[in-house]
């Protein structure tokens, strides 16, 4: 098992209705600027465990579960959208630093998350750390009726059971599926990361705990010009942190590319880029001493 450095508090805020689960860690300071980190699809925030282990300084980070995922109510609905994760973090920084600008750190989702919300209270944010946060692929009008026509067909799949997660017999079960997802986990971290990433069931079986509803298409097109404008007005400098390893262009082929990705994000006036070698998608769990140095680096 995968021996902590710097343990973690946890408590439940509420938050938009819902019962937040946050975890912090080290010493809350009114002379210091906060460390917010936000978790991508899937994941939960113990999934940055160990890049607060490599960090040299004492940070107060908090790190919320977004809805739906680890251990945050999950609300009673059959799909989810984006403009919720927007407005749950703005009140998560209300609840915990008010006015204070924050320092943002976001992966994947939550990269995207961070992103976007950077642009629209640019204000509330002193520096940006975007991991990996690509969004989605830019969609044309024309793909409308059809992405309706799925977004219906998908909740009708979910009220059948049809989209539930596969449930695992045993904690090792996860463990290993969460290294065969990211061949570069060592086997230490993935039990670690089980623990915190799956709850046992009143039958034994071991749940991801993740909201199904999640994997239901979201009804609205990307638009891409929207969110161009957004990064525009991104007041903060940033730091655009991406893998050796080209993900996008493995999940989306030529229909979104890093290069496609790339000219996006120029749109965010004061950017630094990173390339973080020897790393997939989850650079958070393949180099955490290189993405700590980085991080502290950027926001010292």
């Amino acid at each position: 098992m995968y021996p902590i450095q710097k343990a973690s508090r946890t408590e439940f805020v509420p938050i938009r209705h819902l019962n937040y689960h946050v975890r912090q860690w080290g010493t809350p300071s009114p002379e210091r600027t906060p460390l917010v980190m936000v978790h991508g699809w899937m994941d939960v925030s113990a999934s940055f465990q160990f890049v607060i282990d490599a960090m040299a300084h004492d940070h107060w980070v908090i790190a919320p579960d977004w809805r739906g995922f680890g251990l945050t109510e999950t609300p009673g609905i059959d799909n989810y959208w984006f403009p919720d994760y927007l407005a749950d973090l703005d009140q998560l920084l209300d609840h915990y630093v008010g006015d204070r600008p924050v320092n943002l750190v976001g992966h994947s989702m939550g990269g995207h998350i961070a992103t976007m919300y950077s642009g629209i209270r640019p204000e509330r944010i002193a520096r940006l750390v975007n991991l990996e946060g690509f969004g989605m692929p830019a969609s044309r009008p024309s793909q409308a009726p059809g992405r309706y026509a799925k977004w219906m067909d998908e909740l009708k799949a979910i009220q059948r059971g049809e989209m539930d997660l596969k449930p695992y017999a045993n904690l090792e079960g996860v463990a290993q599926r969460l290294m065969k997802t990211n061949p570069r986990l060592g086997a230490d971290k993935a039990h670690w990361l089980a623990e915190h990433w799956s709850q046992a069931n009143a039958q034994g079986e071991w749940r991801i705990l993740g909201h199904a509803a999640h994997k239901v298409t979201n009804a609205q097109l990307f638009k891409a010009d929207e969110v161009q404008a957004i990064y525009e007005r991104i007041t903060a400098p940033t730091l655009c942190v991406v893998a050796g390893t080209d993900s996008l262009t493995q999940w989306w082929k030529d229909k979104y590319t890093l290069a496609d990705f790339m000219a996006r994000i120029a749109s965010v006036p004061q950017l630094q880029h990173a390339v973080i070698e020897d790393a997939g998608h989850m650079l958070h769990h393949d180099q955490p001493q290189q993405l700590a140095q980085l991080i502290e680096d950027f926001v010292r």
